[in-house]
């Protein structure tokens, strides 16, 4: 084992030196946590936890201060960070839980705790292994490297239900490790309940469900599996929502939703705020589903479902979060999913195309909403012409990746000689009516307009 895959030389560099000052001091510093994990994987590492033992948290600080600049978090906690670098050191510590939440925590930094103790705090097997990189020396008192060659999460200890947080966690590493949660550790959540968990630790949660795993599906699935979807009655009410299997041959609107979301995991740009909020619409596309469903003409039909999916989609984001940008972003890509298979089946004109990416602001975002939608089929191929079509004519309208700038503003009406005051909103929103209309494409075509309408004002 070494560090090849460390990503940062700085980082590989700074640990190295840690490590070998720790020695000299007379401790052992072992990697530990989510680094030792991503190592095991192959996955590059980004940041680092370093565990120390048998050096005092005050000599710990004097001995890093030779080198780095360093901040204590929290005297009980004994964490020293170091600038400029992801990384954090520390001593072994215990927690007792004295409180509700994933805060309710008495710690106490011990640096001649035994490691088997230390590790029985975390939360899985796979994050409980250590690693001292100066003598290649493993310590695994959980079976950690067993589980994960074996694919399987696994809970350390009986204290994994004090802490809610790990039930979404859980779900999380399930989406991005492709891992099977044991049955047991599966019992054990849905023995946990939310408690006083705070909306922004449930929501960095979810942002790495949506940003960083491969197979979301299996994440919700524990959700499902454990009971914590009735804490997210909007994606409960996709279970057992029936579709026409016709058009749905895969299923209910929860097993639909899952497709999709895996679709959208293998299509993701790279871009955190761009994949953040077509994430969030491929989840919420059919959530007006439920309140719709029925049967008519002997088919399952849902009229009316993307509209009806604006106030559940908004309902489930703001429990997590006050982004208002990012609810009034993913609303619209809800709303209007199905817009580009309606677009392209009736060739829809240049103006139709205008209104539509101001309606959703982007209509590359719309493409690869409704893309994850008509993925989410099996065994149907996935057939969607519709896509490159809209793509085409947006670029060629230069709506592509933002809602159609006005092109006549107010200070051309202040050329025009107009005195600003009440008349200059309406003027303009006419102005910009016609443009997507397609009645002016210039400046000075659009000039041209603005005084028609103001004479049209006067004589009125």
């Amino acid at each position: 084992m070494t560090t090849s895959h460390i990503s940062d030389p700085r980082l590989d560099d700074a640990q190295d030196w840690i490590c070998r000052r720790v020695a000299e001091a007379g401790g052992a510093a072992h990697l530990v946590g989510g680094c030792v994990r991503d190592m095991l994987m192959g996955v590059p590492v980004k940041d680092i936890d370093i565990e120390v033992l048998r050096v005092e948290s005050d000599a710990l600080q004097a001995l890093l201060d030779e080198r780095f600049e360093v901040s204590l978090v929290g005297k009980a906690f004994g964490v020293l960070k170091i600038h400029g670098l992801p990384i954090d050191v520390s001593i072994p510590r215990r927690e007792v839980k004295d409180g509700a939440g994933h805060k309710g925590f008495a710690i106490d930094a011990d640096p001649n705790l035994p490691v088997k103790e230390a590790a029985r705090r975390r939360d899985f097997t796979i994050n409980a292994v250590a690693w001292n990189p100066l003598t290649d020396e493993w310590i695994d008192p959980y079976d950690g490297r067993r589980d994960l060659q074996a694919g399987i999460l696994r809970h350390v200890s009986e204290k994994f239900i004090e802490d809610p947080l790990r039930v979404l966690r859980a779900a999380q590493f399930t989406a991005r490790f492709d891992l099977k949660v044991a049955n047991e550790t599966v019992a054990l959540c849905a023995k946990i309940e939310p408690e006083t968990l705070p909306p922004e630790r449930i929501w960095e949660e979810w942002k790495k469900i949506l940003l960083l795993g491969h197979n979301i599906s299996a994440g919700l699935e524990l959700l499902r599996a454990c009971g914590w979807i009735r804490y997210t009655p909007e994606l409960e009410s996709l279970i057992g929502c029936e579709q026409e299997p016709e058009w749905h041959p895969e299923g209910d609107v929860w097993v639909h939703t899952g497709h999709a979301m895996d679709a959208f995991a293998k299509e993701r740009v790279g871009d955190e705020w761009e994949d953040l909020v077509v994430g969030l619409a491929v989840l919420c596309h059919d959530f007006g589903k439920p309140a719709t469903t029925q049967m008519a003409g002997g088919r399952i039909r849902s009229p009316r479902h993307e509209p009806e999916g604006a106030a559940p989609t908004r309902a489930f984001i703001e429990r997590m979060t006050n982004q208002e940008d990012l609810v009034e972003q993913v609303v619209p890509l809800v709303t209007c999913h199905l817009r580009p298979y309606e677009l392209h089946r009736s060739q829809a004109s240049d103006s139709a195309i205008r209104r539509l990416a101001r309606k959703v602001g982007r209509v590359d975002r719309l493409v690869r909403v409704a893309r994850a939608d008509m993925q989410a089929r099996p065994p149907l191929p996935f057939d969607f012409p519709a896509g490159d079509w809209l793509l085409e004519r947006a670029e060629a309208l230069d709506v592509a990746d933002s809602a159609p700038k006005p092109i006549v503003m107010g200070r051309d009406l202040i050329a025009l000689g107009m005195a600003p005051g009440p008349a200059f909103s309406p003027i303009l929103d006419a102005c910009y009516e016609a443009q997507l209309d397609g009645e002016f494409l210039t400046h000075d075509e659009g000039l041209a307009f603005a005084r028609k309408q103001m004479g049209d004002m006067q004589d009125a």
